[in-house]
């Protein structure tokens, strides 16, 4: 029998605050991961650096989040995911202050680290937070409005890191941060419930180390060899050295008793398909939201705050059909709705390849729309099924695997998306993004067509996964 079937009537009394307090708290981490991306042009001129050292200002926060979000989800399970939440956010909301303070950009660098560190915590929690405040037959539903805040944080922040910088400062990108850390944090202080501290429970910190190094080479690996050559000598380097310490992690967690990640859980079908279909779907994502600027920028010739405009466009279907999916799969299950959804993500592709100099801006925003209609119907079933498939003491964790999926997923996507555009349209990364003779824009709308392409096939692979990890999930 299910937990919650024997839970008092007041356990869901405030599940739509916490609900509301999560969103507000979570909003803040993804919205800073992509807020910055549009003004690192603006730091080269403020402190008189190369792109390359520019380029450490996102790559650290993103390194320093995706290696530390599973130490936090089990460190959730064990002191109470309330704790670590709030910790977060209170950290978070103080670092971001250092931030817009920064006076050269080694500070500003090692600032956005901590802010790394301390998105990580609330980030690793929030959705096992809204999963614990919901009985089984509304996770979905819960899950699917907490997503969408997420998403929308990662569409508009290029557009807001755009007028902020052009109409006040770049300081307020991250000043920005602390009235709306304050108020997340009062709040979610008198709404999100204490949660239970386990004291039976201690923390693999061996494992936490092996997982944090193998995690840090790979994804260093995946954001940098671009630059570095995908075969030079540190970027193999990298390589090795991930697989060593991925090897050492999983022999530490076959054979202590409390391992930071219990591997047994991906024994579970629906849990290993489920993340599996998130990580193809965020790779999808991210390769159409590397390479929609650049069309708007190279081949339409559009100025970037209109590029902002038009990119904000796509999450605004994710306000209405994402709680509504959600709601759905409470009821039908999570396997036509992922499988469906991603059928749409890769139709969406295939009509992205298919774009010309020709094309208006309608053209785009009308495909973007297609795009989140298949995002929306996939993201929350899928994490809602997840969700449910693992017991209440590994929720944290289980939280954590996901966060980490969507970022190696973002990861993956520009790396495939900027690997394949820059191979097939070299001249791209040697000209600027104006004054293209005809071969030259052929060559780009080249580039464009083989990246929606592999994306598309990454798209039917999802599809294959989501049809496997679309069993209705067991109730906690």
């Amino acid at each position: 029998m299910s937990n919650h079937q024997n839970a008092p009537p007041t356990e869901f009394a405030h599940k739509w605050s916490t609900l509301l307090a999560v969103m507000i708290g979570t909003f803040i981490a993804p919205l800073d991961g992509s807020i910055v991306n549009t003004i690192l042009p603006s730091f080269t001129k403020t402190f008189q650096t190369e792109i390359s050292v520019i380029q450490w200002v996102p790559t650290i926060y993103l390194l320093t989040v995706s290696c530390l979000i599973l130490l936090f989800g089990r460190l959730g399970d064990m002191l109470g995911h309330k704790v670590i939440y709030l910790t977060g956010l209170i950290a978070f909301t103080i670092v971001s202050l250092f931030c817009g303070l920064s006076t050269n950009i080694w500070m500003l660098i090692i600032f956005r680290g901590f802010q790394g560190l301390a998105g990580s915590m609330f980030m690793a929690v929030g959705a096992a937070i809204v999963t614990n405040a919901f009985p089984p037959n509304e996770r979905g539903k819960a899950l699917g409005t907490f997503s969408t805040s997420i998403a929308i944080a990662l569409a508009a922040g290029p557009t807001l890191g755009g007028f902020i910088t052009e109409f006040i400062s770049w300081r307020f990108v991250f000043f920005i941060n602390v009235p709306i850390g304050l108020f997340a944090i009062i709040f979610g202080f008198k709404v999100i419930p204490r949660g239970t501290r386990r004291e039976d429970q201690r923390l693999d910190w061996i494992g936490a180390i092996a997982a944090f190094i193998f995690l840090f080479t790979i994804l260093l690996y995946l954001n940098r060899a671009n630059s570095w050559g995908w075969g030079s000598p540190v970027s193999l380097f990298l390589v090795i050295t991930s697989i060593v310490f991925l090897v050492v992690f999983i022999k530490i967690e076959t054979s202590t008793e409390q391992p930071m990640l219990n591997l047994d859980l991906f024994r579970n079908q629906i849990f290993t398909m489920g993340n599996i279909s998130l990580l193809l779907h965020f790779i999808v994502a991210f390769i159409m939201v590397f390479l929609i600027p650049f069309y708007l920028t190279m081949i339409l010739s559009l100025p970037i705050y209109v590029v902002g405009m038009i990119m904000a466009t796509y999450p605004l279907i994710m306000l209405v059909v994402a709680p509504l999916a959600g709601t759905i799969s409470d009821y039908t299950g999570p396997r036509w709705l992922t499988c469906c959804g991603m059928l749409i993500c890769a139709t969406s592709l295939l009509l992205l390849s298919n774009l010309t100099e020709t094309n208006t801006i309608m053209d785009v925003v009308w495909r973007l729309l297609v795009f989140s209609l298949g995002m929306s119907m996939f993201q929350s079933p899928n994490s809602s099924a997840v969700l449910g498939s693992v017991p209440k003491r590994y929720l944290g964790v289980a939280s954590g695997i996901l966060a980490n999926m969507r970022n190696l997923g973002m990861v993956l996507g520009i790396a495939l998306a900027g690997t394949i555009f820059f191979t097939v349209a070299p001249v791209a990364l040697s000209k600027q993004y104006e004054n293209f003779s005809i071969t030259e824009i052929e060559q780009l709308l080249s580039g464009f067509y083989w990246a929606y392409m592999a994306g598309a096939l990454v798209a039917g692979l999802a599809i294959i996964t989501s049809f496997f990890a679309g069993k209705r999930p067991v109730e906690l």
